[in-house]
C-alpha cells in the first residue's frame, strides 16, 4: 500500500510587495502569520496528513487579499484572518460545506477557461 494523496490542497498566497507598490499585498505585518496559523490549525486538528498547505506566490486577487485557494473545487477565499481560516478548516475542509460568505465575489473569480479559449480571445 502506498502513501495516500492529500484530499485537499490549500494554496495560501504569500506575496509580499515592497513598500510603495500601488497594489495591496497578501502578506504585510498584520497578516504575515496566517500561513503558520493555517498549518498549525491543521496539525492541531490532526488532519495535516490529508490536507496539504502550500505557500504560493501571487494569485492575482490582490485587491481582496489575503487570499487562499482550496482544491479540489477551485474555492477562492478572500479577506482572510485567523478566525476565518479556522472556520474554513472546520466547515469546509472537515465538514464539507464551503463558507460562502468568505468566497471571492463571482465578478472577481469567474468560471475557468481553457488555455485554448484564452488564446482565441486574445486573437492568437
Amino acid at each position: 500500500m502506498g502513501v495516500p494523496q492529500p484530499a485537499f490542497y490549500i494554496f495560501k498566497c504569500e506575496q509580499s510587495s515592497p513598500p510603495g507598490m500601488p497594489k495591496p499585498s497578501c502578506v504585510n505585518p498584520q497578516t504575515q502569520d496566517l500561513f503558520q496559523h493555517l498549518a498549525q490549525t491543521l496539525m492541531q486538528k490532526g488532519i495535516i496528513a490529508t490536507v496539504q498547505p502550500v505557500r504560493t506566490a501571487c494569485l492575482n486577487r490582490c485587491n481582496v487579499g489575503p487570499v487562499m485557494l482550496v482544491e479540489p473545487g477551485h474555492f477562492m477565499y478572500a479577506g482572510l484572518n485567523k478566525d476565518k481560516i479556522t472556520r474554513i478548516i472546520d466547515e469546509h475542509i472537515i465538514g464539507g460545506t464551503p463558507v460562502e460568505e468568505y468566497i471571492i465575489p463571482g465578478e472577481l473569480w469567474d468560471a475557468p477557461i481553457s488555455p485554448e479559449t484564452m488564446q482565441q480571445q486574445m486573437g492568437r
